[in-house]
C-alpha cells in the first residue's frame, strides 16, 4: 500500500482535505475479500456470508398445491356460475387424495396437495354447501372457473438444481429461511472477519467506575463493539490505552498480529495529545488523512503488519457516521459481500439548512405527512450529541455548497438499511 498525495485539484472547498466519495473509494481500493471459509450449521450462519452458490435439491413448492381453501374441480364442470357438484374427499394439508373423478369436487384446504384430474381450485367464498360433509354433501360453484386458477404449481418458487442464493450474499433471516425450505442444514461461508479495536484519551473511563473531575464515560467503545457485531466480527478488544507515544505504539503492535482490520477512537487529529495517528506512521502506512465531511473530519486510513487500519475520531457522533460511512462499506468488502454500497433514497426535507463547505450530516427521523415522507431534524446536531443519532432513524447527507429548504428533495441514508 502506498502512501495517497493529496493533490491540490483532489480538495474539496476546505484545504487539504478530501470529499467523502474520494475517501469511500481509496479505502475500497485497499480492501481485498478475505479467502479463507468454513462449514456452518444453518442455524449458526446469521449475518454470515455465502461463499459458494447454494443450489436446490428439490422442487417448490414439491407438488402443486392448493393456494386457499377451497374446492378442487375440473374447469370443464364448472363453465357457467351455479355448477352443483356432489363432494367425493376432503383433502387437507399433508394428506394426499384420490384422482377426482369428472362431475365431482373435493374439499382442500390451503397447501394440500391437488387431487390428480382437477385442473382449478374454487375459493370458498364463491362456494355454497349443501348438506353434512359426513353425510355426503355437494357444493354450488357461483362463478365461471378457469383452468390454473388457485394452484400453486410444482417449482414455481424454486426449481430443481436451480440457484438458490449466490456466493457473496450477507445471510439475513429471510435467507436463512429460504435456504431452510429447500432443506439446506450446512454450507460454506466466509470465515469471521477478525477486528482489533482501542480507545485513547486519559479522559475516558468504564461505565460502572466513578467519574473523576474531567473525566468521561467512554461510549464509543460500546458503540463501536455493537456495530461490529452486528456485522458478525470477532472483535479483539484492547480497551481503553494511555495518552503517551510508547503505550499507543504497543497497543498497535499487539492490535495488528493476527487481524484483519484495526479500528481506533480518537487519537487521529492534530492534537499534542494525539499519537494514534503518529504511531502508524512510525510502524506502518498511512494512506489518508482528514476528510472534508462533519461530523468527522480526522478518519485516518493506512495499514499496519498485514492488517488495515482505521482511525475514527473521538467523538461520539462521529465515530457512529464514520464507522457507517466507511468502516461498513470496507468491512462487508473485506468480507466478500456482493453489496456493500451506500444506496440512498429521496425525501423532502421539514427544515432548512445553510449552505456547508464540509459535506455534512444531519440526524434525521421520517415522518409520514398526507401522501409525502418529511425527514425532521434533530434540534442539536453537535458532535458530542449522541442522543441524536439514538433518536433519528437515518443521515441527510448535504453536499458542499448546498444550501437546503424546507419542501426540498434531499439524499436520506436510512440506519436499517446501514446497521
Amino acid at each position: 500500500m502506498k502512501d495517497i498525495k493529496v493533490k491540490a485539484d483532489d480538495c474539496c472547498a476546505s484545504p487539504g482535505l478530501i470529499s467523502v466519495e474520494q475517501a469511500i473509494e481509496k479505502i475500497l481500493a485497499h480492501a481485498k475479500p478475505i479467502g479463507q471459509v468454513e462449514q456452518v450449521d444453518i442455524l449458526d450462519a446469521l449475518n454470515r456470508v455465502l461463499a459458494e452458490d447454494l443450489h436446490s435439491t428439490i422442487d417448490v413448492p414439491g407438488y402443486d398445491n392448493s393456494a386457499m381453501d377451497g374446492y378442487a374441480v375440473h374447469s370443464i364442470d364448472c363453465q357457467t356460475s351455479g355448477s352443483m357438484l356432489p363432494v367425493t374427499q376432503r383433502i387437507a394439508a399433508g394428506q394426499i387424495g384420490t384422482a377426482l373423478e369428472t362431475g365431482s369436487a373435493a374439499r382442500i384446504f390451503t397447501g394440500a396437495p391437488v387431487p390428480e384430474g382437477a385442473d382449478a381450485v374454487v375459493m370458498q367464498e364463491m362456494c355454497q354447501q349443501h348438506g353434512d360433509e359426513d353425510q355426503g354433501h355437494k357444493v354450488t360453484v357461483n362463478t365461471v372457473v378457469e383452468s390454473g386458477c388457485n394452484i400453486r404449481r410444482a417449482g414455481e418458487d424454486i426449481a430443481k438444481d436451480g440457484v438458490v442464493l449466490n456466493a457473496g450474499k450477507r445471510l439475513r433471516a429471510q435467507e436463512l429461511g429460504l435456504l431452510a425450505s429447500v432443506g439446506l442444514a450446512e454450507f460454506e461461508v466466509k470465515r469471521r472477519l477478525k477486528v482489533a479495536i482501542f480507545f485513547t484519551g486519559d479522559e475516558i473511563v468504564s461505565p460502572g467506575q466513578p467519574l473523576a473531575p474531567g473525566q468521561i464515560y467512554n461510549s464509543n467503545r460500546y458503540t463501536l463493539r455493537g456495530l461490529l457485531q452486528a456485522m458478525d466480527c470477532e472483535v479483539i478488544d484492547l480497551g481503553i490505552v494511555p495518552d503517551t507515544l510508547e503505550a499507543t505504539i504497543d497497543v498497535l503492535k499487539q492490535a495488528a498480529v493476527g487481524t484483519d482490520l484495526v479500528i481506533t477512537s480518537g487519537g487521529v487529529s492534530v492534537g499534542e495529545e494525539d499519537y494514534v495517528r503518529i504511531a502508524l506512521e512510525e510502524l506502518g502506512e498511512l494512506s489518508m488523512w482528514r476528510i472534508a465531511m462533519k461530523p468527522g473530519k480526522p478518519v485516518a486510513f493506512g495499514k499496519v503488519e498485514n492488517a488495515l487500519f482505521m482511525g475514527l475520531p473521538g467523538n461520539p457522533v462521529s465515530v457512529f457516521v464514520t464507522f457507517l460511512l466507511f468502516a461498513r462499506a470496507l468491512i462487508l468488502k473485506l468480507q466478500g459481500a456482493e453489496d456493500y454500497r451506500v444506496k440512498p433514497v429521496t425525501v423532502i426535507a421539514d427544515f432548512d439548512w445553510h449552505k456547508v463547505k464540509r459535506q455534512e450530516y444531519l440526524r434525521v427521523r421520517l415522518m409520514q405527512k398526507a401522501d409525502r415522507m418529511l425527514a425532521q431534524l434533530y434540534p442539536h446536531q453537535g458532535s458530542g450529541v449522541l442522543s441524536s443519532a439514538s433518536w433519528a432513524d437515518g443521515l441527510v447527507e448535504v453536499k458542499i455548497d448546498t444550501e437546503i429548504k424546507k419542501g426540498d428533495q434531499v439524499s436520506y441514508l436510512s440506519f436499517q438499511g446501514l446497521l
